[in-house]
């Protein structure tokens, strides 16, 4: 069909209403999955399901679909499109939201231009993608790929001590439907980048190629507490040294390899967290990442072995939790070259890329052709309520989301 465009004020608008829905009174937009304010959300968003006349599923890990099935046309698998609209604590208004009001943008302008697809086309809001109350992360498209049971989801316990299936019940979105009983033809996931590549080489659109694989790991050490001042150093069994000593060792094996491996401590309890008592007891996190399978395995190994090391020359002890484990996706590439190709017709410039972000993307790529598709985030900050995209980078996108989407759906005008 001849070349149409979305709606960019109804985008925009809806992007910003929906970036006020659980802003508190200190300014910070908090949606944490399951919560009273991503019920607002969740109900905010099928009302712009239900105006576009599409048809709402709900399914049991909460996973919310609104589903195009035009009269005549056949039914195949559906197109999906999709992302997710729970935030992190202190979150920016795009991070997710904007993939998924992008892609109910797109079916409701093929549905206002008369667009007559193939196959349905389906927009999804995954459940917990962010992974800030339950663990794992990017559970709803998880379970939904059938990589974990949904009852075993369900049963969660929260950082506040909730159970996931509880809240899902409790505001309303615990669904009849089974996850995955809609097997997608396709996904395609439009978001923004939340890195600072697009920008910094002046890139407008990234046809996303490939994503990291992902290792978490929670460490507790252990050693004795101790007074601080009568101690010798020669006699302590230090757990905040040692715990040093290992994002130390994270940091510089990261720096010095000539690979794309980054590693990340971001969490850390001391105990008895005392200013003058040697640390008895610390437990910190380790989010190691990288887009070659062996390479994270070998960055997995290099730090099992230094655990070893350092309980040996400072007579501690190491105990590791496995969070979540993830191998790197790599992408369909005939959707990507598809999204090369719509760029060079919008004359935008584009290239491929790695996310170094995990996304619902790599769990629906287990069981449909599945691609990303990035803009530049302002910067390269998300998680953070600085993150910002450009209005005309956000409408280019979702114009690039809909030039895919004629193409895979196969309809005439």
């Amino acid at each position: 069909m001849s070349k149409i465009s979305i709606d960019s004020l109804r985008l925009l608008s809806r992007l910003s209403e929906l970036g006020e829905i659980g802003r508190g009174g200190d300014g910070r937009l908090v949606r944490l999955a399951a919560s009273d304010t991503e019920k607002l959300g969740r109900d905010t968003f099928v009302s712009w399901i239900e105006q576009a006349g599409l048809e709402l599923a709900v399914d049991r890990i909460g996973n919310i679909f609104g589903i195009w099935r035009p009269e005549g046309v056949s039914d195949e698998a559906p197109l999906m499109l999709g992302s997710h609209i729970d935030t992190v604590i202190d979150a920016g208004i795009y991070d997710g939201c904007y993939g998924v009001l992008s892609g109910l943008e797109v079916i409701e302008t093929l549905i206002e231009a008369g667009f007559k697809p193939s196959r349905p086309i389906v927009v999804a809001a995954f459940t917990n993608e962010e992974g800030v109350r339950y663990a794992p992360d990017m559970m709803g498209s998880l379970v939904y790929a059938g990589g974990l049971d949904v009852d075993t989801a369900l049963a969660t316990v929260g950082t506040d001590g909730t159970r996931l299936g509880d809240e899902l019940r409790r505001i309303g979105f615990d669904g009849e439907h089974e996850p995955g009983f809609l097997r997608p033809y396709a996904y395609i996931e439009l978001h923004i980048e939340q890195g600072p590549v697009l920008e910094r080489e002046g890139i407008q659109i990234g046809a996303v190629e490939n994503l990291q694989g992902i290792s978490w790991q929670r460490v507790t050490v252990s050693g004795d507490a101790n007074h601080a001042g009568t101690t010798p150093i020669s006699m302590r069994r230090d757990a905040g040294y040692a715990a040093a000593l290992v994002v130390t060792f994270l940091r510089e094996r990261a720096r010095n390899s000539n690979t794309p491996t980054v590693a990340t401590v971001g969490c850390m309890n001391f105990e008895p967290n005392a200013i003058n008592v040697i640390p008895s007891r610390v437990t910190f996190t380790v989010d190691l990442r990288d887009p070659d399978e062996d390479r994270l395995k070998e960055e997995e190994a290099a730090l099992d072995a230094y655990l070893a090391q350092v309980a040996k020359d400072e007579g501690v002890s190491f105990n590791v939790e496995r969070l979540a484990r993830f191998q790197p996706v790599t992408f369909d590439a005939n959707i990507v070259e598809l999204i090369e190709g719509a760029a060079a017709r919008r004359g935008h410039t584009v290239r491929r890329m790695t996310s170094g972000a995990g996304h619902d993307a790599q769990m629906i790529a287990r069981i449909a052709p599945s691609a990303m598709i990035f803009v530049p985030s302002l910067g390269g900050i998300s998680h953070n309520p600085r993150e910002k995209t450009p209005d005309e980078d956000l409408v280019a996108g979702a114009n690039m989301l809909l030039d895919v989407v004629c193409q895979l759906a196969g309809g005439d005008n």
